[in-house]
């Protein structure tokens, strides 16, 4: 591990609500190196979509320090907007613009944040949905889509940006079972190509193939990091084995 390079480094991250009367996060410290995929698993309420929302400051924690390749982004003096551009973000909703066509949705911001001409864009876009077998659909509007479809195009979306770390967050919860696996294929293929991955999921066999690194959270903290196939099959707490026998 002291060889590589750490992308993310969070230590000390603090989040309370309600006048300090609740925790959301209690002392989550970790690191998340280039290359990555490191899975956050956990009940619900335990802190996982929290500390996810954090990494990009669209939670605002309450102490502690995030450092991202080796920028503090909790400073007030750091422009988050700069930062945010080198993070992929998707959510459990799709979060398209319902009155623009798919090519639009997929272009807008690189054209407007980074400059980028008109036809390089699209010409990246349509390259992008090809990728992910929606090559035929960038004239479609997101009502025409299924929702994984739209949620394909949402991660495409986030990789027009060109970002160093995707952050997925219950990227197939508001699915319907048979689209998850068109969901998580374009995240594995991801995965193989190398991209720097944080993703909250209740998708256990995800977590187990594909993540580097499982994160098990719980009450706004981490009890055990390890890899999936000591984490999944030789669990250290009994808060872990209590909560895989009820997932798996």
């Amino acid at each position: 591990m002291a060889t590589r390079d750490k992308l993310i480094e969070v230590h000390d991250l603090e989040k309370h609500y309600n006048k300090g009367s609740i925790h959301a996060l209690d002392g989550v410290s970790v690191d998340i190196c280039r290359g990555d995929v490191m899975v956050v698993v956990g009940p619900s309420g335990s802190g996982k979509s929290t500390f996810l929302r954090s990494l990009n400051l669209l939670e605002v924690p309450t102490g502690g320090t995030i450092l991202f390749d080796g920028v503090d982004i909790t400073d007030k003096k750091v422009d988050i907007n700069l930062h945010r551009q080198r993070m992929g973000m998707v959510f459990q909703h799709f979060n398209l613009f319902p009155h623009k066509t798919i090519m639009d949705n997929m272009t807008m911001a690189p054209i407007q944040v980074k400059g980028m001409k008109k036809e390089e864009a699209e010409a990246k876009a349509r390259q992008l949905l090809e990728r992910v077998g929606l090559g035929d659909r960038g004239k479609a509007y997101p009502v025409q889509l299924s929702g994984g479809q739209k949620q394909r195009v949402a991660i495409v979306r986030a990789l027009m940006m060109e970002p160093d770390v995707m952050l997925f967050d219950e990227p197939t919860s508001a699915l319907d079972p048979e689209m998850v696996g068109e969901v998580l294929e374009v995240m594995k293929e991801l995965a193989r190509d190398g991209m720097t991955m944080v993703v909250v999921t209740h998708e256990m066999g995800f977590a187990r193939e594909v993540g580097s690194r499982v994160l098990f959270m719980d009450e706004g903290h981490i009890l055990e990091e390890n890899t999936p196939g000591e984490l999944f099959g030789n669990p250290r707490s009994e808060r872990l084995r209590s909560f895989l026998a009820k997932v798996l």
